[in-house]
């Protein structure tokens, strides 16, 4: 007691004094330290012994301790078991073997197609598909793609591809390090469907779960970078950075606006993937890029901003306050590229006056996965919110004057600003920001600095034993990197022998990255390596170092992660239990149909889900050397090849780690191969005024001027104004952008003269891949006259949506295109002309990547087909059903529907309902609304996909159709209805009043179906104006900023 004590007086704790995050014991036990002498005095004993003492007789005691082996930590045992499993021969995971894949990601069964045929009024599938799509754009010849593999046989199949990636122990850093996954965070987060199957939380009444999740996220950013105000998340580091340089453009002072002052400093020791994202972001937009040393910058008035890496990209740590104070006084705003554990032992970026703060949350606790995907934070101050990117989550209140979560500012969206937007940031990493704000509310904050004191300390002790081998070690202070001095090539020889990766800056330098799963055996190891290279004899140290190479001046003293949700969940049976309290708040598609439009809800397969939790798998290094990652190479090799196929074209990258991101990699190639013809003069993009408002915002990021052309009454794009544009800027005319079949749910007969159109003007046709799930298998981009296109993997293709990411957009390209391919600063890939990167790893999101490959090999081309047939099938049935009730806004030549229609409900207005009604009565029936006002202000645009079989879909038409009559009733006179009222909480219908003119069953019951599986919402309707204008987006009560 007393040396602790002592120890406190330094300041200079030991890391063993914060949480020992793991000991699995301490997960296992409820009762914390700090709870037992409460209860000890509760029950009246001095100590836990003397009431052992007390409970057992004493003749019966053990009189020596359990002979057992030493404790295992959960990611030793985790190891342990792999290992014992590599030793068996019979494959450890068996899978019910079907004949056909297709027959259980296809909704409708055999038995129902007669009657959803007579339904719509033809006698074929095949007559449906003909009233549908053009003939002069059909396919042929079927998909040339292999023979569909059962479940069983990918299962198989996987596994052994999986077996050619080398999993060795990752030093490497550069922004991507080995985690500890927490295992109740695994189990009932990243494989539950109830959290990946979600939604962006658009409905914020049925996503109260997940928004406070992502709360927690933005909280745990918000307290470590220790600025005011964060997102919920974006792509990568990479390209948050990007948005940084972006944002601090856009909000240069009056005078640096006026002065075109474009300058923009990149401190020499940013992350090299990020250096070269800056560089393809900066140059479409007039922002000129200084690369160079902070110490030695000049804080000229020709830059408006800065960013600097925190700790730099080999270790080094570098006070930043005095560069930040000259800035100021200069008007350079500056930005940190963090390291997120860091920031638990270092002085925030915000104490030093940052501006905005970025970095990746990966190692907390979300695998590498060759690259992704992984959350990336985005933090900046109060004053710059309305220019920041992404989504933003705030607290608010709903109608009865309850705390209530939603997404904050929604008139940042690009369906709002379209070309004005400052960012084309559309979809989120979800998914992952809610593993890693959930890793913090596992360890809290003593946790978190237990971590990270130990990481240092594993440095710390390496390089001193290494400087008893002569290898010095040469940043002056570090937290988790050291940069050594040695021969690199003979480490590197024998650090692989010996399956251990270091990053080798040049050929003298060696940059050793340590991480929470670095153990004093795998010191020991990193010694033995050195030791080796060097021709000396190694030896072994046996504790880890209590030295700090922390400069004072940075070590942290600020508090954070102080609120309740970060210091009550620290046992697994507590945060089971909240990580479910949270999940029973949101509707998923494990509970009901989700048929927005242009989103693609589709089933997303457990089969294919499975090898994401394989360690060989998730556990590669984006920058491992590539004959380490044999399985990955080919993998991605493959499914680059099967959208070559479906899409008709030459090439494919799957580097965009979102749509958005996709539309902007295409319109680059497009950039690119204009200049490379020296037209780079051609810089008009047509954008059709439908389109969805991330192409206007792509086109503007890419640095082109947009002219909007107009729709008809029918919905089809103008040919002749579109004519008239093209002629008129043929001599400067880069590209169209065009999504098909369009955004109203149509195949447009004229596309073929369309794109003609454009490349009689000498231009290049962009089609969005956003509604491909009605092409895969009949027609392709390549046949319409694309020249390009990007595809939505998480939509067509199978990857979850994960409550608004991760997303995948891959861009296909025609033979002109190839060459300009992205590329990456680290690992080669791209074209022999290739762009700039766009996103950060070198394959974008890769370890998700699987799941499209599993889909698309599973299904094989017919079943590829057949699921496109059957979403036009399901839209259609669902079309027939809704005429006589809801106006359909826009259908093909032959009344037809691609796989997705429009309801039109503005004419309700004159019963006193807005769409807007519709959408939280349907909370009622059970069902997330449709698309709501997108392409068309008070409408619905429902997709249904070909995954919901004939009894979901008729619920969901019951339920519109019941809503409908429940329309008719209502009066614009009449606020008190079941409508206005909507959604209906448990709270109200078991509240001893009633005061509604509706009777509890109307409410909750309209339908006999819903008592089945009642969904209750955890809310009533909120209030957005009131969270805009009270904005909240972290974990503080809400009374504490009712004053503003």
């Amino acid at each position: 007691a007393n040396h602790i004590q002592e120890l406190l007086k330094t300041k200079k704790q030991h890391f063993y004094y914060y949480m020992k995050t793991d000991a699995f014991a301490l997960r296992h036990i409820g009762p914390r330290e700090t709870d037992l002498q409460h209860m000890l005095q509760t029950i009246g004993v001095e100590s836990i012994e003397q009431l052992v003492y007390e409970t057992l007789p004493d003749d019966i005691r053990l009189k020596a301790p359990l002979n057992l082996d030493p404790a295992m930590t959960e990611y030793e045992f985790a190891n342990h078991i792999q290992e014992l499993l590599k030793t068996k021969k019979q494959h450890f995971y068996y899978y019910m073997k079907t004949d056909a894949f297709a027959l259980r990601h296809i909704g409708p069964r055999e038995t129902d197609l007669q009657h959803m045929l007579q339904t719509i009024g033809v006698e074929s599938i095949e007559q449906l598909v003909y009233e549908t799509l053009p003939d002069d754009i059909r396919l042929k010849a079927p998909l040339n793609l292999d023979p569909a593999m059962t479940e069983y046989e990918f299962a198989n199949h996987i596994q052994e591809l999986g077996k050619k990636n080398k999993v060795f122990k990752s030093y490497i850093g550069l922004g991507y390090h080995p985690t500890i996954v927490p295992a109740p965070i695994q189990r009932n987060i990243f494989e539950n469907p109830g959290w990946y199957t979600a939604y962006t939380p658009y409905q914020a009444e049925i996503a109260q779960g997940r928004l406070e999740a992502i709360l927690n996220f933005q909280t745990t950013v918000i307290e470590l970078t220790g600025m005011e105000i964060a997102n919920a998340s974006l792509l990568d580091e990479g390209t948050a950075a990007a948005e940084a340089m972006a944002l601090l453009f856009d909000v240069r002072t009056r005078d640096q606006k006026k002065n075109n002052t474009n300058k923009f400093f990149v401190s020499e020791e940013i992350l090299p993937q990020t250096l070269s994202i800056l560089q393809t972001r900066s140059t479409p937009v007039g922002i000129e890029l200084v690369v160079g040393n902070h110490e030695t910058f000049d804080f000229s008035n020709e830059f408006f901003g800065a960013i600097l890496q925190y700790p730099g990209k080999y270790g080094q740590v570098n006070d930043y306050s005095t560069f930040v104070a000259k800035a100021k006084e200069n008007e350079i705003k500056v930005a940190f590229a963090a390291d997120i554990l860091s920031l638990a032992a270092l002085t925030s970026p915000g104490e030093m006056g940052a501006a905005v703060v970025v970095g990746t949350s990966q190692r907390f606790g979300v695998p590498m996965g060759y690259g992704g995907p992984h959350a990336a934070f985005f933090a900046t101050k109060e004053e710059y919110k309305r220019s920041m990117p992404g989504r933003i989550i705030g607290v608010s209140i709903d109608v009865n004057g309850n705390r209530a979560l939603r997404m904050a500012l929604g008139t940042r969206e690009q369906h709002i600003k379209r070309e004005k937007a400052t960012s084309n940031i559309c979809t989120a990493q979800v998914l992952l920001a809610v593993m890693a704000g959930m890793y913090a509310v596992y360890h809290g904050p003593k946790g978190l600095q237990y971590i990270a004191n130990k990481v240092h300390a594993s440095a710390v002790t390496a390089a001193e034993a290494l400087n008893k081998l002569g290898v010095y070690q040469t940043n002056t202070a570090y937290f988790d990197t050291i940069l050594v001095k040695a021969d690199a090539q003979k480490v590197k020889a024998v650090a692989e022998k010996n399956e251990v990766n270091f990053f080798y800056p040049d050929a003298e330098s060696i940059s050793i990255s340590f991480n929470e799963t670095t153990s004093i055996a795998d010191i020991n190891q990193i010694i033995a390596i050195f030791a080796e290279a060097l021709g000396k004899e190694t030896f072994t140290v046996s504790e880890l170092s209590e030295a700090s190479q922390l400069p004072t001046s940075l070590e942290r003293t600020s508090a954070f992660l102080t609120h309740d949700v970060f210091n009550n969940h620290h046992s697994e049976s507590q945060l089971m239990r909240y990580i479910k309290k949270l999940e029973r708040k949101d509707l998923s598609l494990n509970h009901s149909m989700i048929s927005l439009g242009s989103c693609t809800m589709k089933l997303n397969a457990a089969s294919e889900m499975l090898p994401l939790s394989m360690p060989n798998w998730n556990s590669i290094h984006p920058f491992a050397p590539v004959e380490q990652a044999e399985g990955y190479i080919t993998m991605l090799k493959k499914l680059e090849q099967q959208l070559n196929v479906i899409t008709g074209f030459a090439g494919t990258t799957l580097q965009p780690n979102s749509g958005a991101q996709g539309e902007y990699a295409g319109l680059m190639a497009i950039r690119a191969y204009h200049m490379s013809r020296n037209d780079g003069h051609r810089n008009v993009c047509l954008i059709p005024s439908s389109a969805h408002g991330t192409n206007p915002a792509s086109a503007a990021m890419a640095g082109m001027k947009i002219i909007v052309t107009k729709t008809t009454p029918e919905g089809n794009i103008d040919v002749e104004d579109l004519r008239e544009k093209a002629i008129e800027h043929k001599d400067d005319l880069s590209c169209l952008m065009v999504t098909y079949p369009s955004t109203h749910g149509v195949f447009e007969s004229s596309i073929i003269e369309i794109t003609k159109l454009i490349h009689d003007n000498g231009g290049l046709v962009y089609m969005d891949g956003a509604n491909m799930n009605a092409q895969v298998g009949l027609t392709n981009p390549a046949t319409i006259g694309a020249d390009v296109c990007h595809l939505n993997l998480h939509k067509t293709f199978a990857i979850p949506h994960g409550g608004g990411g991760p997303g995948v957009g891959p861009i296909c390209v025609n033979e002109k295109l190839v060459p300009f391919l992205p590329t990456n600063p680290i690992l080669k890939v791209g074209g022999e002309q290739a762009i700039t990167a766009i996103s950060s790893a070198p394959y974008g999101s890769a370890l998700v990547c699987l799941i499209s490959y599993g889909y698309i090999t599973m299904m094989g081309g017919e079943g590829l087909k057949s699921a496109t047939e059957h979403a036009i099938l399901n839209a259609n049935y669902m079309k027939t059903r809704f005429e006589g009730h809801y106006p359909i806004l826009y259908t093909g030549e032959c009344g037809r529907a691609a796989h997705e229609m429009i309801l039109d409900c503005r004419s309700f207005k004159e019963n006193g309902i807005e769409v807007g009604d519709i959408a939280k009565r349907l909370m009622d029936y059970g069902f997330h609304a449709p698309t709501v006002s997108f392409p068309v202000a008070g409408t619905l645009m429902i997709e249904p996909t070909e995954s919901e079989d004939l009894a979901e879909l008729d619920r969901f038409c019951d339920a519109l159709i019941s809503i409908r009559k429940e329309i008719e009733a209502a009066t614009a006179d009449d606020k008190n209805n079941v409508l206005k009222n909507a959604p209906h909480t448990l709270a109200m219908l078991t509240a001893d009043t009633w005061d509604f003119p509706y009777s509890r069953e109307t409410a909750a019951y309209p339908l006999e179906y819903i008592a089945d599986n009642k969904f209750w919402p955890s809310v009533r309707r909120v209030d957005d104006a009131y969270g805009d204008r009270n904005l909240v987006c972290s974990c503080a009560p809400i009374e504490a900023y009712m004053e503003n």
